[in-house]
């Protein structure tokens, strides 16, 4: 009994908060487009009953989905959109890799601390740090106004709505997820390994190749997971930092329920998006599973 009512907990938590909605978005998109409130025109009536399901499938068709495929704007968000979650997550892990690791090399009594300034972005609005960084990059942001100074260039550059703005924005905001999991694999890393290593011949460079990145490839594979899957859905960030030219599923996904009002296909998009997202989850999912096996 106490086993069924620890697994059954968290199975009612998954039901109420993702399983019952996606059957919800996943019912609009498999309804029709009309101008009423809600604006769409559901498939299936349950007040009819088993005769109600039964007309449902009888006439089931996929037409919001087949609609994607023939339009260029919604395959291209999505490429977009992965491309973009790629180049970030690498981004990100680039930054946040020597930072994790100068943080595990520290001394103890500055980890503390160091560990502190890494969630202390947390405690603050992420909108307002979205924003913040409006007023950085913009032709009379602060970063131009600094280089102007420093004589570095001429004219100011153009950085706000553009592509690499969104980069800049999502490595700062999930950097802390990148450095958080390499560090507690660095951090719990024995260092009589290094020494091992140098003892054979192997130079500084080449120990911490063969052996401080194998080692911390958990924490690399967990950051990485970690940065890709909330950035690949982003829509604060490019609607705000990005421009006519960024091109994000999540910010296509909005403009088509709020702006078009177009509730079937917006749920359509989202249904392929969650989909697209299940593959990195179950990879993740597997390589917790993993690590806890080694672990033991």
């Amino acid at each position: 009994m106490r086993r069924f009512i620890l697994i059954a907990v968290p199975f009612i938590w998954l039901m109420a908060l993702f399983l019952v909605p996606f059957a919800i978005v996943l019912k609009i998109s498999l309804s029709d487009i009309a101008l009423s409130i809600p604006p769409y025109t559901p498939q299936l009536d349950l007040t009819e009953g088993w005769a109600g399901i039964k007309a449902f499938f009888a006439e089931l068709d996929f037409e919001n989905y087949v609609f994607l495929t023939q339009d260029q704007l919604y395959w291209k968000a999505y490429v977009s959109s992965l491309q973009i979650a790629l180049i970030s997550t690498i981004l990100t892990l680039l930054v946040g890799y020597p930072i994790a690791y100068g943080m595990a090399q520290a001394p103890d009594e500055w980890r503390a601390t160091l560990l502190l300034l890494v969630i202390l972005p947390f405690w603050t609005s992420f909108l307002i740090r979205v924003y913040s960084w409006m007023g950085i990059l913009s032709n009379e942001g602060f970063l131009n106004q600094f280089l102007l100074w420093t004589g570095l260039i001429s004219t100011p550059l153009v950085i706000l709505n553009t592509n690499t703005a969104v980069y800049i924005g999502i490595v700062y905001t999930y950097l802390p997820f990148m450095i958080l999991p390499i560090y507690a694999a660095l951090e719990k890393m024995d260092g009589s390994l290094l020494e091992a290593a140098e003892d054979l011949g192997c130079s500084r460079l080449t120990a911490f190749w063969l052996v401080t990145i194998p080692l911390s490839k958990s924490g690399i594979i967990a950051g990485c997971f970690l940065v890709f899957i909330p950035a690949l859905g982003e829509f604060v960030i490019p609607s705000l930092l990005g421009g006519s030219d960024t091109l994000m599923i999540g910010k296509v996904l909005w403009e088509e329920f709020f702006s078009n009002r177009d509730w079937p296909v917006a749920s359509a998009v989202a249904v392929i998006l969650l989909l697209i997202l299940i593959i990195p989850i179950v990879l993740f999912q597997r390589n917790e599973q993993k690590q806890r096996e080694m672990d033991q």
